[in-house]
């Protein structure tokens, strides 16, 4: 899949703002504690995937109703869906002047019918972006960080309305950060997160 910038100004993707606030102190000493254990940028990169992806519980998974989006809170709760978990990884990835972009799917909903919009990231090394899927394994998900061919939870199968989004963007697309800011707990925000972009 052909992936565009949504800015083409490099530098928009290593930004800190009110969500991906990487200059957050949780978020600054998460990622001096997991800069320690890497010997480069290539090693810190999967390491904070690992971390996003196992050491923070997929809300749903884990029956946690608690709904986290900006990054700091999500480290420092231990909990967020695929977009929290999302943020958080790009946060991390950006304290460290690595440029993270977020992406999206759009995926069948299994659990409540319809479809919905789920949550990446795409981390840029060597003039080009890999994207990577932090939302946490479980029975079915194997998501593996790789500059080598992508190692997501899902392939869309356009034959159930699914689709790659190409954009990547500098910042949360502005329909799913509305919905996790409104969302008066999880199970409201799985009732609330947009189908589409």
């Amino acid at each position: 899949m052909e992936m565009t910038q949504q800015n083409p100004d490099l530098s928009a993707y290593l930004v800190a703002d009110g969500v991906i606030d990487h200059d957050h102190p949780v978020v600054r000493g998460t990622a001096a504690r997991l800069a320690g254990e890497a010997e480069d940028s290539y090693a810190y990169a999967r390491l904070a995937f690992e971390y996003v992806r196992d050491a923070i519980p997929h809300s749903q998974d884990a029956g946690d109703p608690r709904v986290t989006w900006r990054a700091s809170d999500v480290l420092e709760q231990g909990t967020g869906i695929c977009h929290a978990k999302a943020h958080a990884l790009a946060a991390l990835l950006r304290a460290e002047d690595i440029p993270a972009a977020l992406c999206y799917q759009r995926l069948l909903d299994d659990g409540g019918g319809g479809h919905v919009v789920h949550g990446l990231v795409a981390v840029r090394f060597d003039g080009a972006w890999h994207r990577q899927d932090p939302r946490g394994n479980k029975p079915g998900v194997d998501a593996r960080f790789s500059l080598e061919g992508e190692r997501l939870a899902w392939t869309p199968d356009p034959e159930r309305g699914e689709t790659d989004h190409p954009v990547l963007y500098a910042a949360p697309h502005p329909a799913v950060l509305e919905a996790l800011k409104a969302a008066l707990d999880r199970p409201h925000l799985c009732r609330t997160l947009p189908a589409a972009l």
